[in-house]
């Protein structure tokens, strides 16, 4: 029998040899850096942005990794200076799996520079939704001094969210640190609490125990906070003045009984009487005022329904005569003075040349 001529035979790399050559390989490769890691050995970043972590929700994942095990994993580099593991991405399911009393936790172990890891784990966080306002803010304000203080439109892009946005997370920095607790604990939301900023602290605290008692809008509330921030407070860092001059605006605002529906229309038309003088300052307080109760622009012909309305009611006056009460009369007396100074202003701007 004839042996083969040698120079024939296939020849094989070492990478061949030990090559995964099952159909299930075809177009995958494996990580090198893929572990599986003690949990022991792995410890939270210092530096991570995230400062909260809602017990609820992490035992809600820690229930689901009891059932089907951690479906992702985390993201660690390797402290060679304390030898241990510092998780980049994922500390909620490295906390979760501790609760569900793993003992260790699929990783992938990255080599992040420093100057790259806060960035990396902002681009993951800032933009989630259950990574709360003022973590953010903090994130972003370390970054940048991280960054060596560029401009903030620098920070917005290497962060990945629009200028106005990383205003908005900036701003929260400026709250009261009660206000920031319920951000933090998720009792208040980053839209609610911008109807505090830029108010004083006692000022803050009252606002915002209004918000959460009376589960107001973020629309509701800067409504309240416009008013509020126009109204004398004395002593100006008291809480509880704070509250009562609140609850005065708030009637005012949000007039629901007949004692604050009549004090909003007296308001209303002394308001009126004020601007048809023709004072600047006196219609700017008017459209101030127009702006807090949220009343809609003048239209002929709501004007003519709701006076058409006003027409049936002071139709039954006549029989009700003597009978009618104090008030009524001296609503009465505002809407004619109030009807006269329109009046007046309409004759006075006719004549004007």
């Amino acid at each position: 029998m004839t042996e083969s001529n040698p120079r024939s035979r296939k020849r094989f790399t070492v990478d061949e040899l030990f090559s995964d050559t099952r159909a299930q390989a075809s177009g995958a490769k494996d990580l090198p850096g893929a572990k599986l890691i003690d949990l022991n050995r792995i410890h939270p970043d210092p530096a991570q942005p995230r400062r909260t972590f809602d017990p609820d929700k992490l035992e809600e994942l820690a229930s689901s990794i009891r059932a089907e095990g951690v479906l992702q994993p985390i993201v660690v580099r390797f402290d060679s200076e304390h030898d241990r593991y510092v998780i980049v991405h994922g500390e909620r399911r490295w906390r979760a799996a501790k609760q569900a009393k793993l003992t260790s936790l699929p990783s992938i172990v990255k080599e992040v520079p420093v100057e790259r890891r806060l960035v990396q784990q902002l681009m993951e966080n800032v933009v989630r939704d259950d990574l709360n306002a003022i973590d953010r803010g903090a994130a972003i304000r370390a970054l940048r001094s991280q960054m060596g203080d560029p401009t903030w439109d620098v920070v917005a892009d290497a962060v990945g969210i629009k200028r106005s946005r990383l205003f908005q997370l900036l701003g929260t920095g400026k709250l009261s640190e009660a206000a920031r607790e319920d951000i933090q604990a998720g009792r208040l939301s980053e839209k609610q609490s911008r109807a505090l900023q830029g108010l004083t602290e006692a000022r803050q605290h009252a606002l915002k125990d209004l918000i959460l008692s009376s589960n107001l809008s973020a629309q509701a509330a800067m409504r309240l906070s416009r008013a509020f921030k126009g109204m004398e407070v004395s002593p100006p860092d008291d809480l509880e003045a704070a509250r009562r001059v609140l609850a005065q605006v708030s009637g005012f605002v949000f007039a629901k009984s007949d004692v604050q529906v009549q004090a909003q229309t007296r308001v209303l038309l002394g308001a009126v009487r004020n601007a048809a003088t023709g004072s600047t300052k006196a219609r700017g307080q008017l459209k101030s005022i127009v702006s807090t109760i949220n009343a809609g622009a003048f239209r002929d012909d709501r004007f003519g329904q709701e006076l058409n309305a006003l027409a049936r009611t002071l139709a039954t006056l006549p029989a009700v005569g003597a009978a009618r009460s104090a008030s009524v009369d001296a609503s009465l007396r505002e809407l004619a003075a109030t009807v006269e100074a329109l009046l007046g202003d309409r004759t006075t701007s006719a004549d004007e040349p």
